[in-house]
């Protein structure tokens, strides 16, 4: 039951992170004016704008004008709910303690917006403040939060302030050698808070994952000729799939890495 109403939620978050996805990077508001076709700007009803079943109700055609809808808003509203779906399938038991309610909060909100991080730096090549900034003070409060909850003691949130300032110099020190954008130092704070607060394997998975499933794709765009060695290359998505990677597993590939090569 937990799982499918989280995934009920990651639909509705889905669909108002497409609206995030699209207005943040050009500075329009987010709740004004009302949604509405790109093409004939006709607003869009409630019953067309429920999340991946209207799309395929409307065979991906706006209502009005005929024009097509793009598959990014179904899957972002899907990629959305899968993540909220696999954040509950992890982190909690039941739905009716507060306990497991309040660690799934932090976990939740990093999901939600590591999807829209992820699309705006693809699309931008940029990792807003508007969101990142925010996440330095939402974060460490849902964590805290969490931490009470589950009565452990404090040196959870001490363990979660290292990972924090750990990635963060690391990465601040590839900025400085030209390797990274500020927006990636940033965000590694975030996601090194989440990581170290569930262990040191987590934030050593997690820190790790990014750089070998960027250098892979990398390496595939080099060798077929998508891309030159100077191309720019967004890094924020790989940190955030690298992390969700590490939430999901990271006992698991740490225990087959020192198994397999130690």
């Amino acid at each position: 039951m937990l799982i499918a109403l989280c995934a009920l939620l990651g639909l509705a978050i889905g669909s108002f992170l497409n609206v995030v996805i699209w207005r943040l990077p050009r500075g329009e508001s987010l709740s004004h004016p009302p949604s509405a076709c790109p093409h004939c700007n006709t607003a869009i009803k409630w019953y067309d704008n429920l999340p991946v079943l209207s799309w395929l109700l409307l065979q991906a055609k706006c209502r009005t004008c005929k024009e097509k809808i793009s598959a990014r808003y179904p899957l972002v509203e899907a990629t959305t709910a899968l993540v909220f779906a696999a954040v509950a399938w992890k982190f909690a038991h039941s739905i009716w303690t507060l306990d497991d309610l309040l660690v799934l909060l932090p976990f939740l909100y990093i999901g939600a917006i590591g999807v829209a991080l992820a699309l705006i730096d693809l699309d931008t090549h940029k990792l807003p403040n508007k969101i990142i900034l925010p996440a330095y003070v939402i974060t460490p409060t849902l964590l805290a939060l969490a931490t009470w909850s589950m009565g452990q003691p404090w040196t959870w949130m001490l363990r979660a302030l290292i990972g924090a300032t750990v990635l963060y110099i690391f990465y601040f020190i590839l900025c400085i050698i030209g390797g990274m954008g500020f927006g990636d130092v940033k965000l590694a704070g975030i996601l090194g808070m989440c990581l170290a607060w569930l262990g040191w394997d987590y934030l050593i998975v997690g820190g790790f994952l990014p750089f070998l499933l960027g250098g892979l794709f990398s390496a595939a765009l080099l060798i077929a000729r998508k891309a030159g060695r100077k191309s720019g290359i967004p890094f924020g998505p790989w940190m955030i799939l690298g992390a969700f990677i590490a939430f999901a597993s990271a006992g698991e590939i740490s225990a087959w890495y020192l198994h397999t090569f130690m």
